[in-house]
């Protein structure tokens, strides 16, 4: 039996050349996991993040990553986190207010990358939002200014050379009326890291399986297959465990 309590497992499958992941789970298999994993990782050596919060509060985050031994706390006051608590999300109802809000959330998106890599030491920039599904409804279902908003955030991946990681619920777009942003963040992703219920049920040392695709890796080599890597997973109080289907007893 092979474990990888540090997300060792996660790291190799993912590789470090990924612009746009998008993390997908459901209600069965909940995949914050990984987005808690994903924040340590970008915030590691001199790493910076922004975090776009419309699930969960600061202090939830920051709970978690401490037992994680990661500190949000110190990273904020450092500013390497650039934390955005958008639960009270500013659109508005009128014509153009909702546009008008993710412009100006880009904006200091746009603000912090730039000053971020100005600075003396700086390493690599990830841009992370925590439920697509919740930033939709926070606009008032206007997929389209959401859609503008990711091409936005996407094009600043290309010219500041950062990253943009992006949860979303898998059950909420299943249906053919909603799947269209679903659809939208597969195509666009590099990596596609998806956290699902075991195919054989519940099981009292195993949480979900979890399926990687490296699109992004086998784009540059022009090859015709892509990347696949499937593991279980089991999340614990202070991280996660990975191993390899049938490799735990």
């Amino acid at each position: 039996m092979e474990e990888y309590g540090g997300g060792d497992l996660l790291s190799e499958a993912m590789g470090s050349a990924a612009r746009v992941v998008v993390v997908e789970d459901c209600v069965e298999a909940p995949g914050a996991f990984v987005l808690h994993l994903l924040l340590k990782r970008a915030l590691a050596g001199s790493g910076a993040a922004a975090f776009l919060a419309l699930a969960q509060p600061f202090i939830h985050y920051d709970r978690i990553l401490r037992k994680m031994g990661c500190n949000l706390s110190l990273h904020r006051r450092n500013e390497r986190l650039h934390f955005f608590e958008l639960q009270a999300f500013p659109g508005g109802a009128r014509d153009g207010a909702i546009a008008d809000s993710f412009v100006q959330l880009y904006s200091e998106i746009q603000r912090v990358v730039e000053a971020t890599r100005a600075g003396e030491n700086a390493g690599h920039f990830t841009i992370m939002i925590d439920d697509i599904s919740l930033l939709e409804v926070a606009a008032h279902g206007s997929a389209d200014d959401v859609l503008d908003f990711l091409h936005y955030c996407v094009t600043l991946t290309s010219e500041m050379n950062c990253s943009l990681v992006i949860l979303i619920h898998e059950d909420i777009y299943a249906g053919e009326e909603n799947i269209g942003l679903l659809l939208h963040l597969r195509y666009i992703a590099d990596l596609v890291v998806k956290a699902a219920p075991l195919s054989t049920g519940l099981a009292a040392d195993v949480h979900g399986q979890l399926s990687i695709v490296n699109k992004g890796a086998f784009r540059e080599q022009r090859a015709k297959v892509q990347k696949v890597w499937n593991f279980h997973f089991k999340v614990k109080e202070n991280g996660v465990d990975f191993f390899y289907p049938g490799s735990r007893h």
